[in-house]
């Protein structure tokens, strides 16, 4: 299946059936993700993955359509952080000297643009900037599952406060942006029947 195949495949799936993705589709699906594009590399995001039917079963209250996180193989939650502190910083320099064998003080030029980018941006443009970048990883977990042949839907219908409470996140530090559940659609789900509808690309694109 090609990616046009894939993507033309794909819909934001209503009900999912009983079967559980395999491990290793699941673990390349996760890869896509972790190796999307992220401004400065800074990847102002963490991503939980709920696969237990217990914590499935107790976010059903929090979303406003349940019928995908009730029948899903796995929900995925993208969290942004609305804090980039030293600490964090720091942290990523630390990892970036490991993995490139590169000494900390040959990066200190990096840092300090990075720094001086950070410190011009107010909280919440530095919470607005990781939304962004949240959905763009977002897009590519869709994509990498599209290709696998696992459909996906994704929601940002959910109860903030309850999401976040379940999930033990401090609203103060980081939120809950969007969620993506995973699975193979049901025989239940009509919509998979239904053509898919999209502008006529005479209205989508301009060539100037």
């Amino acid at each position: 299946m090609n990616y046009l195949e894939a993507l033309s495949r794909r819909y934001s799936v209503k009900k999912f059936n009983a079967d559980i993705i395999p491990r290793e589709t699941l673990h390349n699906i996760l890869e896509s993700g972790k190796l999307s594009a992220s401004s400065l590399g800074l990847q102002p995001y963490k991503i939980l993955v709920v696969e237990s039917k217990e914590m499935k079963e107790k976010l059903i209250p929090a979303f406003y359509n349940p019928s995908q996180i009730s029948t899903c193989s796995h929900l995925i939650v993208i969290i942004s952080k609305r804090i980039l502190d030293e600490s964090y910083i720091n942290g990523y320099f630390r990892h970036i000297s490991e993995v490139r064998k590169t000494p900390e003080e040959k990066l200190d030029p990096f840092r300090k643009s990075i720094n001086q980018h950070i410190n011009q941006k107010t909280q919440d443009e530095i919470f607005s900037w990781a939304e962004k970048q949240s959905y763009i990883v977002l897009a590519n977990l869709m994509y990498a599952a599209a290709m696998e042949a696992i459909d996906t839907c994704p929601m940002e219908g959910f109860r903030q406060d309850l999401i976040e409470e379940i999930l033990a996140i401090n609203p103060d530090a980081e939120k809950v942006t969007v969620t993506l559940a995973l699975g193979y659609r049901s025989e239940e789900d009509h919509f998979q029947h239904m053509k898919k509808v999209r502008k006529p690309n005479e209205k989508l694109f301009k060539f100037i």
